[in-house]
C-alpha cells in the first residue's frame, strides 16, 4: 500500500507560466474541448429547429430547458424564466467537463497522466464557476431588494444571527465548489488508486468497472451546481425573509 502511494502522483500536471501564473495545460485544452462541444451542440441545434417534428437533438434540448423552465417556475416563479439560459448552459458545460474524463487519454494507465483530464477535477474551473454565479447572485439579490433591504436581509430573522449569515454567504462559494471539485477529484484519485494496487492484468477490468459509476456521478454533480444555482437565485430575488420553499430549502443542504 505505501508503495503504491509513492507511486500515485495527485495534482500534477504540465505548465507553462504566463505572466508570472502557472497554467495547468491539461486542464486548459479540456475546458476549451467542453466549451467547443457546447457551443457546437447549440450552433447545431440552432440551425436545425423546426416548428414540424423535432429532431432527436431539438427534442433532447427542448426536454432539458422544458425540465429547468419547471425547476425555475416551482422555485421562484415566471419571473425566474430569465436564469434559465445560465443554468441550462452551466448543467451542459459541467456534464461535458465531467465527461471528459472517461475518454482513456493517457499513454501508460496507472503511470502517465490523462492528457485529457476532468477539468472539473482541477479545483480552479468550479471555482471560477462558483465565484461567477454568486457574484450574479447578490447582483441580482441588490436589484431585488435595493440598497436597503440588500443590507436589511442579512439581519434576519434576528439581528444577533447577522454574523452568522454573513459567514454563510462567504462559504457558499466554497461548498459549491468542494462539493463539484471533490466528487470528480476522488473518482480519478480512485481510478488511480485501482490500476496501481490491481495486478496488471486485472487493472482494465476495475477501471472499466468504476468508469460507468464515474459517469452517473458526473451526471449527479451537474444537476447538484445546476439547481443549487437556480435556488440561490431563488432565495436571492425574494423580498420575504423567511424561504417560501420550503423542499427547495431542503434540497440546498
Amino acid at each position: 500500500m505505501l508503495e503504491a502511494a509513492g507511486s500515485i502522483s495527485v495534482g500534477v500536471h504540465p505548465q507553462v507560466h504566463v505572466l508570472g501564473f502557472a497554467v495547468d495545460t491539461d486542464i486548459v485544452t479540456s475546458t476549451l474541448l467542453a466549451a467547443a462541444v457546447l457551443l457546437f451542440l447549440g450552433f447545431r441545434m440552432r440551425s436545425r429547429v423546426t416548428d414540424g417534428v423535432p429532431g432527436k437533438l431539438q427534442l433532447f434540448w427542448e426536454v432539458l430547458v422544458e425540465q429547468v423552465n419547471d425547476l425555475a417556475d416551482s422555485a421562484i416563479g415566471p419571473q425566474g424564466r430569465r436564469f434559465v439560459p445560465i443554468a441550462v448552459t452551466l448543467f451542459l458545460f459541467i456534464l461535458i467537463c465531467n465527461w471528459i474524463g472517461f475518454i482513456p487519454s493517457s499513454l501508460q494507465p496507472g503511470i502517465s497522466p490523462e492528457i485529457l483530464p476532468a477539468p472539473t477535477s482541477d479545483v480552479n474551473l468550479p471555482l471560477a464557476m462558483a465565484l461567477f454565479v454568486i457574484v450574479w447572485v447578490h447582483v441580482e439579490s441588490f436589484r431585488a431588494r435595493g440598497f436597503r433591504g440588500y443590507f436589511r436581509h442579512y439581519r434576519q430573522p434576528y439581528v444577533a444571527l447577522t454574523p452568522i449569515n454573513v459567514i454563510e454567504e462567504i462559504t457558499k462559494p466554497i461548498t459549491l465548489t468542494f462539493r463539484l471539485f471533490g466528487n470528480l477529484f476522488s473518482g480519478g484519485l480512485m481510478v488511480a488508486v485501482m490500476v496501481t494496487l490491481l495486478p496488471i492484468f486485472a487493472s482494465p477490468v476495475g477501471e472499466l468497472i468504476w468508469k460507468p459509476f464515474d459517469l452517473f456521478i458526473g451526471l449527479i454533480q451537474a444537476y447538484i451546481f445546476m439547481l443549487l444555482t437556480v435556488l440561490y437565485f431563488a432565495f436571492a430575488t425574494s423580498h420575504e425573509e423567511a424561504p417560501v420553499h420550503d423542499g427547495a430549502l431542503e434540497i440546498s443542504h
